[in-house]
């Protein structure tokens, strides 16, 4: 990966929901819902308070996290889409 995140956000592949309902209902690209889960690939240093400080990061390289559906900016690398996203966006990691 040649992205390196800066400051306190992270760039994160999203896991696509499943293409088939668990009745057997295949769905269109336009019928599924905005992923909201995904793994993150690489994570920024930390942000810095107000006296220069760094504060680091929670989450890190190889989480699993939940992120508001509407945050971040989409970008396309290699084919695949990825999001970068500010840590503050991350709802929760799961576990």
């Amino acid at each position: 990966m040649n992205l390196k995140p800066l400051a306190d956000r992270l760039v994160v592949e999203p896991i696509e929901q499943e293409e088939v309902t668990a009745g057997g209902i295949i769905l269109p690209e336009s019928a599924k819902e905005k992923p909201q889960q995904g793994k993150v690939i690489a994570a920024g240093p930390g942000r810095t308070d107000e006296q220069g400080k760094r504060i680091a990061m929670e989450v890190k390289t190889g989480d699993k996290v939940l992120y508001a559906k509407y945050s971040g900016t989409e970008i396309k690398m290699d084919g695949k889409k990825l999001l970068i996203l500010r840590e503050s966006d991350v709802l929760a990691v799961v576990a």
